[in-house]
C-alpha cells in the first residue's frame, strides 16, 4: 500500500489573489519562489519547506478557536516566534497572543490574519532537552 508523504499545497480562494500572495511572501517568506532551506533551489511555483511535525485536525463545526466565518486556519511552524512577529508589529498589524495557549512541552503560539481575514496561526515548537 502507498502512503501519504505530506501536503503538497494547500488552495484556497481570495478576492484579490496576487495581492494576497504577495503578502505572504513579503511578509511570511511563504509561497512560490520562496525557501525555507537557504541549500534548496529556488522554484517560482513551489515553497520549499523543511521536514517536520504537522497536525491534520478537524475541528467541530461550532468550535471558538478560530473565527466561526472561515472553515479554515493555517498553522505554520516556524524557528524563532519573536523574530517571525516582528514585522506584524512594526506595521501595526494585531498579533494575538494567549497564556494558555503556550505549553511548555508543545510551543509557543500567536495568531494573526492576512489581509483577507484568514487566520494564521504561528507555531513555535518546543526545544528538545
Amino acid at each position: 500500500m502507498g502512503h501519504v508523504k505530506g501536503i503538497g499545497g494547500l488552495f484556497f480562494r481570495a478576492r484579490d489573489p496576487a495581492a494576497l500572495s504577495d503578502w505572504y511572501r513579503d511578509r511570511l517568506g511563504v509561497g512560490g519562489g520562496c525557501s525555507a532551506d537557504d541549500s534548496a533551489p529556488v522554484n517560482q511555483w513551489v515553497w520549499t519547506v523543511t521536514g517536520g511535525p504537522l497536525v491534520f485536525s478537524p475541528f467541530k463545526a461550532d468550535t471558538d478557536y478560530f473565527p466561526a466565518d472561515r472553515q479554515f486556519m493555517i498553522n505554520l511552524r516556524v524557528d524563532d516566534l519573536d523574530a517571525v512577529l516582528a514585522p506584524f508589529r512594526a506595521a501595526g498589524e494585531e498579533v494575538i497572543t494567549k497564556k494558555e495557549w503556550d505549553d511548555p512541552s508543545v510551543g509557543r503560539f500567536a495568531r494573526v490574519h492576512d489581509p483577507e481575514g484568514n487566520p494564521i496561526e504561528l507555531w513555535e515548537p518546543a526545544q528538545a532537552d
